[in-house]
Formats: C-alpha cells, structure tokens, sequence
C-alpha cells in the first residue's frame, strides 16, 4: 500500500515535471523564438501550446503595433535650439522576428530604433529655419517617418507612424517671435488703414468725375433741348409766314390796304410844294346820266 502511493506521487511529480518544463504557451499576438543552451533555433513558434525539450527555452516577441513617446532636443538651419516631444507606433514582422531576436535581441527599440530616430530627427529639423518649424510640423514628421522606414525596414520593423506633438523654443526666441508677429500686426494694421484711405479718396474722385459728367450731360442736353426749340420755333414761324403769305392774293392786299386807309390822300413832297397824289385811275364803273323823257 505505501509503495503504491510513493509510485502514485512519483508519477504525479513527473508530470508536474514535464508540464513545467517540456511544454511552452505563446499568447496571441507574439513568436516565439526557441533557443537550446542559448543558441537560437531555427524555429519559431505561433500563439498557442508546444512541446519542448526541457533544456529548451522559449521567448516571445510582440509582433502587435507598439507605441513608444520620445523627447529630444535639435537645432534649426538658424541655429535656434528647440525641444521636440513626439510618438512613434511600430511593429515588426512574425516572418523576421527570429533574425532580430539574433542580430539585436528584444530591447530592439532603445538599441536600434530610439537611436536612429534622434539621428534622423536632428538632420531633418536642421533644414528648416525655427520660424517654418512650427508651420511644417505634419511634413517634419513625415519626413522622419521615411527616413526611419528605409532604416528600419531590412530589420523587418514597420515604422507605421510618426508624429511631432510639440515643439518648445528658448524663451528669448520666443520672445522675439511675438515682438515680430506684434510688429507683422502693426504693419499689416498701417496697411489696411491706408488702403482704407486710399480707396476713400479714390471713392471721392470717382464721385466727382460722375458728378461732373452729369452736370455737363445736364448742360449739354439742356443746349441741345434750347437749340432744338429754337429750330422747331424758327421752323414753326417759318412755316406760319408760307402760309401766310400763300394766302395774300392782290385782291386781300387791296382790302387790306383800304380797310387801312384814313380816307386821307397821301402827299408828295416836291419843289418846296405839297401836292395831293391824285388817284388817276379809271373807275371800272361809271354811272351813265338817267335817261329824260322825250318830252322833257
């Protein structure tokens, strides 16, 4: 009886033994990298339960999108110093895994990746002057971002994303930033004003050219109206005197003249003597004597 339960205890301390050390559970998202004595094999193994030997080690590298935050300080094309705060998301292949564990081991990002983002960051801040840092803050950080990629991309690391989220110059750069934006203000505040100014005056004139050109439009069509009604007038008297004349035949003439006449016969005036103008004229009619009787 006693030896039966010494070989029952014996037998669950073996597979205690071999389930502690001859299996290996990699968690969902990670490779694991099997390495015999310390010496990498060339196997890796998915997300589950494997066997192992127990001179055997597993381990897993996170093949999931990674997010690391970074600061660090570079200079501008002006030498103006500026402090940077960023982030950047990473991940790296299941394919590869095995050859950076080798080549790098797991803390890939402050060996390999950290250092060679500080490189690229500096170079490419050092393009641009500290006034256009701030304005192209979306192209630095692409422009990072691709410098990395081709770095990073033969160790089977995917630089996803990379982005600058602040940038904090000296307070003396600062400070002469708002004293030229206060400046810029100013200036641009003059400018308005006197374009304001000028459009004023421009306004003025333009008034006055129209004004007078509608005065002389007035006067010029206030002429030609007078003209006009002077020639209808003239045209009008004109027209009055044809038929005027049209209608004084001799016979109107003579009534006229006689309705005229004071019954006075005019004089002549010669040698000193007044004499009558004598009317000599024929009388169309003359009365014959009445005729007697034959015995008168």
């Amino acid at each position: 009886m006693k030896k039966g339960l010494i070989i029952g205890i014996a037998a669950i301390v073996l597979v205690l033994i071999i389930a502690t050390t001859c299996t290996a559970t990699v968690e969902t998202g990670y490779t694991g990298i099997v390495t015999t004595f310390g010496r990498v094999e060339d196997v890796t193994m998915e997300a589950g339960l494997h066997l192992k030997s127990p001179f055997q080690k597993i381990i897993t590298m996170d093949n999931r999108e990674q997010k690391s935050s970074f600061t660090t300080e570079a200079f501008s094309s002006d030498i103006q110093q500026v402090n940077i705060t960023g982030s950047i998301n990473y991940a790296i292949n299941k394919s590869t895994a095995m050859n950076l564990f080798k080549e790098v081991g797991t803390d890939y990002f402050n060996k390999l990746v950290y250092p060679r983002m500080l490189e690229i960051t500096k170079g490419v801040f050092s393009k641009y002057s500290a006034e256009n840092l701030v304005a192209n803050r979306q192209v630095l950080s692409e422009s990072i971002r691709d410098g990395l990629y081709s770095e990073l991309k033969d160790y089977g690391i995917n630089v996803i994303s990379l982005s600058i989220e602040n940038l904090d110059f000296t307070d003396a750069f600062t400070d002469a930033v708002e004293a030229k934006q206060v400046a810029a203000q100013k200036k641009l505040q003059a400018e308005i004003e006197q374009a304001q100014k000028t459009m004023e005056t421009q306004q003025q004139a333009e008034r006055q050219r129209i004004n007078a050109e509608a005065a002389a439009n007035v006067a010029r069509i206030n002429a030609d109206a007078d003209a006009y009604a002077v020639k209808v007038r003239s045209e009008a008297e004109a027209e009055a005197n044809k038929l005027i004349a049209e209608s004084l035949t001799e016979n109107l003439l003579r009534q006229i003249e006689l309705k005229a006449w004071d019954g006075k016969l005019p004089t002549f005036v010669g040698g000193g003597t007044t004499l009558p103008i004598l009317n000599l004229t024929t009388p169309e009619t003359v009365s014959e004597p009445a005729e007697t009787s034959a015995g008168e």
